[in-house]
């Protein structure tokens, strides 16, 4: 089947904007993907997009232009900029239009998310007890996991130090000063083992892609990023996931595992293919944990792999190059496709300072958001 292209890409940074709502920053991505693309948006043929705070994400017609394209609102929690690119590449492969975008965008409040049991259909005791803040949540996975894989303390402060030196690195991170090592280790218990410093926060922020067919990027004589795989799974019975209220007695793979594989079936190659990675790390356990189902490593095997630098911009399989969710902060309709941004830059050798040596050509991200549901995506150079 022809590959689907990335041949814009637009970002609003990451953070806190006074005075610009969540859909001015999704509107300001979305120019900057048109300028990128050398296209108007009148040439757009159909967009995908979602925000959890700021609306619908088809109110950006109102500033772009009421063209009459087809806009689809899209929302899967965390994974929600995933599930937009994944729509829009199914629509460009099905030939529905020539040019399609994915768009998300949002502007949220501070304090931990803690979302409603109900619309999740779950029981009320979940959110009695507290479960259903994530921060709980995220640690009480994480203790067991620890507990099961001899993770080390240690290796948590290492991911959060690692975030932060590769945000100081991105003009369009929230997070841009360093924080020494010692400073995480000694900071605020939240949920333990989770302290102040290895947790994403809520954000502002917005981001774009422009799609189309390889056809069409050899007629235009474009530049562009190749989307070799792009998957998307929900949970299964018997896995693992945020929110559960029981676990199964054989556990089964994740949503995040059975997305990974489908990707590296459809791409035709495996994790050690991949040049630079970008990982969903809401909280630093959530980055450890993916690495191994996304199929990066075995479990517990991710003690070593941080340890000795591996996951490092210089490392062997650069992880979150541009701060990931941590330094970044989350804006949940714009995070993932605010991955997709960072490897496209990192494939056109445009990273600036946190640029992954030696050409990479192939790229990966993964997103994961509630009840359970994961979106991955392969990318090469050429």
């Amino acid at each position: 089947m022809e590959r689907v292209a990335i041949i814009g890409i637009g970002l609003h940074p990451f953070g806190r904007s006074p005075g610009f709502s969540g859909l001015d920053q999704g509107v300001f991505a979305a120019r900057k993907a048109l300028e990128d693309a050398e296209l108007e948006w009148s040439d757009i043929g159909i967009a995908f997009g979602g925000s959890r705070s700021s609306g619908h994400a088809m109110a950006a017609t109102n500033q772009l232009g009421l063209t009459g394209l087809p806009f689809i609102n899209l929302y899967t929690g965390c994974a929600t900029g995933g599930s937009s690119l994944f729509a829009a590449a199914n629509a460009i492969k099905s030939g529905a239009a020539k040019y399609a975008m994915a768009i998300g965008f949002d502007k949220h409040e501070r304090g931990a998310f803690s979302p409603s049991a109900k619309n999740n259909d779950i029981p009320p005791w979940v959110s009695e007890t507290g479960l259903m803040v994530t921060t709980q949540f995220f640690a009480l996975k994480l203790q067991r996991y620890m507990h099961d894989y001899n993770i080390s303390h240690d290796t948590l402060v290492k991911v959060a130090e690692k975030a932060f030196q590769n945000g100081s690195l991105n003009p369009n991170a929230w997070r841009k000063n360093i924080v020494p090592y010692k400073e995480i280790a000694e900071s605020k218990m939240i949920n333990d083992p989770l302290r102040k410093y290895m947790f994403c926060s809520p954000a502002e922020g917005g981001a774009a892609l422009i799609l189309t067919s390889e056809t069409e990027v050899r007629k235009m004589g474009a530049k562009a990023v190749f989307l070799e795989a792009t998957e998307m799974r929900t949970k299964s019975y018997g896995s693992f996931e945020v929110y559960d209220t029981c676990l199964a007695v054989n556990i089964k793979p994740t949503a995040t595992s059975n997305a990974a594989k489908a990707a590296f079936e459809s791409a035709g190659i495996g994790p050690d293919d991949i040049d630079v990675l970008q990982i969903q790390d809401t909280e630093v356990g959530a980055e450890i944990m993916h690495l191994a189902e996304n199929g990066f490593c075995e479990h517990g095997e991710q003690e070593n792999l941080i340890q000795s630098g591996e996951t490092l911009i210089s490392g062997r399989i650069p992880v979150n190059t541009d701060g990931g969710c941590i330094a970044n902060g989350e804006p949940i309709g714009a995070s993932g496709l605010r991955q997709v941004y960072e490897i496209c830059l990192q494939l056109r050798g445009q990273a600036g300072l946190r640029q992954v040596l030696n050409s990479p050509k192939v790229g990966y991200t993964h997103v994961y958001g509630s009840p359970g549901v994961s979106a991955v995506n392969i990318l090469s150079a050429s």
